[in-house]
């Protein structure tokens, strides 16, 4: 891993929407929700070692059923993190691809975990993810 320090993380951009609201609530039997969760991680390098690292974050949630939205989540949520001076093109991208993210993500969850008991529905926790994992799965492809 390189040396890195996070000089400001913040939300970039975010969405909620519930299209299907009242409706969804005025019924009593809705039938099964399944929720997606997609994760992606875009980096834009600077000039003297600083990178934006921006986390975006997809979670929808429909009923099996017809495929009618319950919710859909979109966010952004970035990183400026300033590096220190790394030779090795695999050690930087890993850093930046695994370790950035995983100490962003707290703060995705978090909002996604308020956004969703603001919203009436029950409340949604994401569960942690393994951005090492993410990393070698993207790789193999």
């Amino acid at each position: 891993m390189a040396k890195f320090n996070i000089i400001s993380q913040f939300l970039k951009d975010i969405s909620f929407e519930s299209p299907n609201v009242p409706e969804l609530f005025f019924k009593s039997d809705n039938g099964q929700a399944k929720l997606e969760i997609n994760i992606d991680i875009q980096i834009k390098g600077a000039e003297n070692n600083l990178f934006m690292v921006d986390l975006i974050t997809k979670v929808h949630s429909k009923l099996e059923a017809g495929e009618k939205s319950i919710f859909l989540i979109e966010s952004t949520y970035s990183g400026l993190v300033q590096m220190e001076e790394e030779k090795d093109e695999e050690v930087k991208k890993r850093t930046l691809l695994i370790d950035v993210p995983t100490l962003l993500f707290p703060s995705v969850r978090a909002l996604i975990t308020r956004l969703t008991s603001e919203s009436g529905f029950p409340t949604f926790a994401m569960q942690p993810v393994d951005f090492a994992q993410l990393y070698e799965q993207k790789q193999a492809k």
